[in-house]
């Protein structure tokens, strides 16, 4: 390595550290305040350390979870997050097997549309959308997993049409000599090599379904309880209608945790997962 590569290569870790602290700096922000008392928190110190006077301990993590109904938008957020990642995963995959394995002009269209899918914007369907789910009760948290399939379907079509493609299909014609049928050669034989695009299509929607917002406010019934953590966040309220900063922090810190220890836990397999579908084919 020359000395010119050598400038180059410390002058990007420089750039990429300084925008890797930009990203955590709000993090660490909110981590502190939900440590602080709800005085720290509304004024000058709300940037400061939290210590002293204005240590509050484990007092906002507890009020948050007790007492603002974090158990339950907790549990209808998991509900959503896996019921919608398993529609998801075993619905594109199917999809994307028959695309790659039938040479035919509609395979091709319904690849095309499933990318088109991607560049359409959510806010041009989105008050269609809700009067939809509210005819056809998909406005609760055990039925909105349909929704969030079509919504989520274009990328997960895209990734597994691409690593379906680096597939022999004399695995597949083996095992139908061997009397398996379609749905079997399917789940025995294909969704097995499919693990590395699999694992990493359902990390990313699981941090997109984790952490959304806009598709449940519009669609679920909330005059029935039905709210998720960012939902929940956002009504977060104490007497007399006061926004209580410490809790709120609390439970923003709940809800990202969570999702930043998969991250960082399978990142590696999202990588992977990333290469094998988007380079092969």
């Amino acid at each position: 390595m020359n000395t010119r590569q050598s400038v180059r290569n410390r002058i990007t870790t420089v750039v990429l550290a300084i925008l890797s602290i930009a990203w955590v700096y709000p993090i660490v922000m909110i981590l502190f305040n939900s440590l602080k008392k709800e005085n720290a928190i509304s004024t000058d110190s709300a940037f400061e350390l939290p210590l002293g006077d204005a240590w509050a301990g484990l007092e906002n993590f507890q009020d948050a979870i007790l007492n603002q109904g974090f158990l339950t938008a907790l549990w209808y957020s998991i509900v959503i997050t896996l019921s919608s990642v398993v529609l998801i995963l075993v619905c594109c995959s199917m999809c994307a097997w028959f695309i790659t394995r039938v040479k035919a002009w509609y395979a091709k269209a319904l690849y095309f549309l499933f990318v088109f899918s991607m560049v359409v914007p959510f806010q041009m369907v989105m008050f269609t959308l809700s009067s939809t789910a509210n005819k056809l009760h998909l406005d609760n948290p055990y039925t909105i997993c349909i929704i969030y399939l079509g919504f989520g379907a274009g990328l997960a079509v895209f990734m597994f049409c691409g690593f379906m493609k680096s597939v022999p299909i004399e695995v597949e014609e083996a095992a139908m000599i061997d009397g398996c049928g379609p749905v079997r050669t399917f789940f025995c034989v294909v969704l097995p090599i499919l693990k590395p695009t699999l694992i990493s299509v359902g990390i990313l929607e699981t941090m997109w379904l984790w952490n959304d917002y806009l598709l449940p406010y519009l669609v679920m019934d909330r005059t029935k309880g039905y709210m998720t953590i960012p939902i929940l966040i956002q009504y977060f309220r104490g007497s007399y209608g006061r926004v209580e900063m410490g809790p709120m922090m609390a439970s923003i810190m709940l809800n990202i945790i969570p999702i930043i220890i998969v991250y960082l836990v399978c990142q590696k397999h999202i990588i992977k997962g990333v290469a094998a579908g988007a380079v092969k084919g």
